[in-house]
């Protein structure tokens, strides 16, 4: 069994957790080392790493995150439906999945749209079951964030079990990530992982 190091410096999300995923499925691989070089892709290969069953430890150097990935006692196994969908794999019948790329919801007025959007918002909480996941992307993520109008319903559904990803790419870009109030950064690969689930898929635009 061998040690895999794997440089992502300078690579884009979701590329980091894709060579991730590529050095797990890699046969003999003990454990991996995968340096990246923005926040983001930290945490995107942290969780991505910790989801499908690994510890993760890291060191800052030069500008760099240095993230040790192994599994106790074992080689990283090799390629399953298991390892790559830990949390996103979940039985059918359950609510579906909402991506939502706006926060403001139709065309024309944009004090009709907010209006519109909350009222959504009001209408998903009280779905039974909740929906499986909220994927927000673009303008989206303004929603997960402070000053959003229905951050209260979002606690809602994520107590009931409604997983909450917001684009990390788009929360950069829009500098929000510091202001972001419930659920989790995210990825492409982990959001097309749920689009590419079981689950209906609903698009808000």
């Amino acid at each position: 069994m061998t040690h895999k190091t794997v440089d992502c410096r300078g690579l884009a999300c979701p590329q980091p957790v894709i060579n991730t995923k590529k050095a797990m499925e890699e046969k003999g691989i003990a454990s991996i080392t995968m340096i990246v070089d923005n926040d983001v892709a930290r945490q995107n290969v942290t969780l991505f790493a910790k989801n499908a069953g690994y510890e993760v430890t890291e060191e800052a150097t030069e500008g760099a995150f240095h993230l040790s990935i192994s599994h106790p006692g074992e080689a990283l196994p090799q390629k399953t439906d298991s390892v790559h969908k830990p949390e996103t794999a979940r039985p059918a019948g359950l609510g579906p999945v909402y991506l939502i790329t706006t926060n403001s919801l139709g065309q024309g007025s944009p004090d009709l749209g907010q209006v519109l959007i909350k009222s959504l918002f009001n209408t998903l909480v009280e779905m039974e079951p909740p929906p499986a996941a909220l994927l927000l992307l673009n303008t989206g993520v303004f929603l997960t964030c402070a000053g959003s109008d229905v951050i209260s319903q979002l606690e809602k559904m994520h107590t009931s079990g409604t997983t909450v990803l917001s684009c990390g790419t788009c929360l950069d870009y829009y500098k929000a990530k510091e202001k972001l109030k419930i659920g989790s950064i995210s990825n492409m690969f982990e959001i097309n992982n749920w689009l590419y689930g079981p689950h209906m898929v609903i698009t808000i635009a």
